[in-house]
């Protein structure tokens, strides 16, 4: 029989619609192959999902996992909000561990325990750190999707004055939340060797595994048709994208179209009606909100971008434009932590100038076009299918037990 294991997100991560979502989704598929799942999961609200019934979202997981869905308080309540980042002023701790509290969500930890002999707790995000102290005992792994502090410091730098001191504070609140619990969880889960390499300087002795974010080569493979033009994918409610959207229309595009291209730029994902008539429209932009299937945009495009300037982590979008053999174009923040070869794989350049001349390569070389989506397929492939490392996941899981079991019979056994 499989042995036991408590997933605990911050997130119900169904349908599997943007990064973090699609990251938590397949980590459960991944480990329901040698484990016996049960998931608590917090839901935030989204107005993507408004229409889509709970049941079905939870019944998505449930041949993977036995699931239970908690509200994020804070959303009920603008008092709640209000409280949460006043209580994170007023005590000096990370605003997460406010904005998580929730009675029924520890209570469901307790039950959950006397209920199950687990042997092993995966938990999906260190927001959820306050609930660290209820798992004394069991082995904890604590995936990293960002290093959260770092990107909150990225952020804060592109802010107004008042704002970007207040997410400078919570930056460095977030820091000492991370350097205090990396090394007392058995194992941090990082997304790239950047950041376990950051993680590693932060917190000395923190055990780390690399699990780079991964793509289904089933669901995304490359298709034959007519290509032309541009598309980014990634929805505006996300800074870095909403950053990246900014830079790219006020920026690159001038550079684009100095260049004498004149083609269509669709960003793909949700976004506002306001983004829609701010960036949208004559200069040929076009976003296209909320799709269920980002598949038939990346199809039809010749030219995949990431103009992201700000963020962390390794970008799945990208992953999903390179099994889709499309030729990518990117910042060097934007593949950060990505296996990349300039000009091999990928064309990377960091000025609008430089990014619109890149862009302009591969809309009119149908060689090189052809070259970096080949290239860019066999790197998802070789590195980044979800069974291969889930996998690897799985083995420095059973490592985990194998260790916490010896530790507990050399105790058992001591005189």
């Amino acid at each position: 029989m499989k042995p036991e294991l408590l997933f605990l997100s911050h997130r119900l991560p169904t349908p599997p619609h943007n990064g973090a979502a699609l990251r938590t989704f397949n980590t459960i598929k991944v480990l329901s192959e040698s484990y016996r799942v049960t998931a608590l999961c917090f839901d935030r609200l989204d107005p993507v999902l408004r229409d889509m019934d709970l049941a079905s979202r939870i019944d998505q997981l449930r041949p993977c996992a036995h699931v239970e869905v908690f509200p994020i308080l804070q959303q009920e309540s603008r008092l709640r909000f209000v409280r949460d980042h006043a209580q994170s002023v007023l005590t000096g701790e990370a605003y997460t561990l406010a904005a998580y509290e929730s009675p029924a969500y520890a209570a469901a930890i307790r039950r959950a325990r006397q209920d199950h002999d687990f042997a092993l707790v995966h938990m999906d995000s260190l927001d959820l750190a306050r609930f660290l102290p209820l798992l004394d005992g069991l082995p904890v792994a604590c995936t990293h999707h960002n290093v959260e502090s770092q990107l909150l410091r990225r952020r804060a730098g592109s802010e107004a004055r008042l704002r970007g001191a207040y997410l400078r504070y919570q930056a460095e609140k977030l820091e000492q939340l991370e350097r205090y619990w990396l090394p007392r969880v058995a194992l941090n889960v990082a997304v790239s060797h950047d950041d376990a390499e950051y993680f590693r300087r932060l917190a000395p002795g923190a055990r780390l595994h690399v699990m780079p974010n991964g793509v289904d080569i089933d669901y995304f493979r490359p298709l034959a048709g007519p290509q032309q033009d541009s598309v980014f994918v990634g929805g505006t409610n996300w800074f870095p994208n909403r950053e990246g959207l900014e830079w790219f229309h006020a920026a690159v595009l001038p550079a684009l179209r100095a260049l004498g291209e004149q083609g269509t730029v669709t960003w793909v994902g949700r976004c506002t009606d306001a983004d829609r008539r701010a960036f949208g429209g004559l200069d040929g932009v076009v976003l296209t909100g909320y799709v269920p299937d980002v598949r038939p945009y990346l199809h039809a495009a010749a030219c995949f971008i990431a103009p992201l300037r700000v963020g962390g982590g390794t970008r799945l979008k990208i992953l999903d434009a390179w099994a889709s053999g499309k030729a990518v174009v990117s910042t060097t923040q934007g593949c950060e932590g990505l296996r990349t070869t300039d000009g091999a794989n990928i064309l990377i350049a960091d000025e609008p100038a430089a990014f619109a001349r890149a862009m302009q390569r591969v809309l009119e070389d149908t060689q090189l076009r052809d070259a970096l989506g080949r290239a860019g397929r066999e790197t998802v492939e070789q590195h980044y299918s979800w069974s291969g490392i889930g996998s690897e996941l799985c083995r420095s899981y059973a490592t985990i037990q194998l260790q916490t079991n010896s530790a507990r019979s050399h105790i058992q056994h001591a005189p």
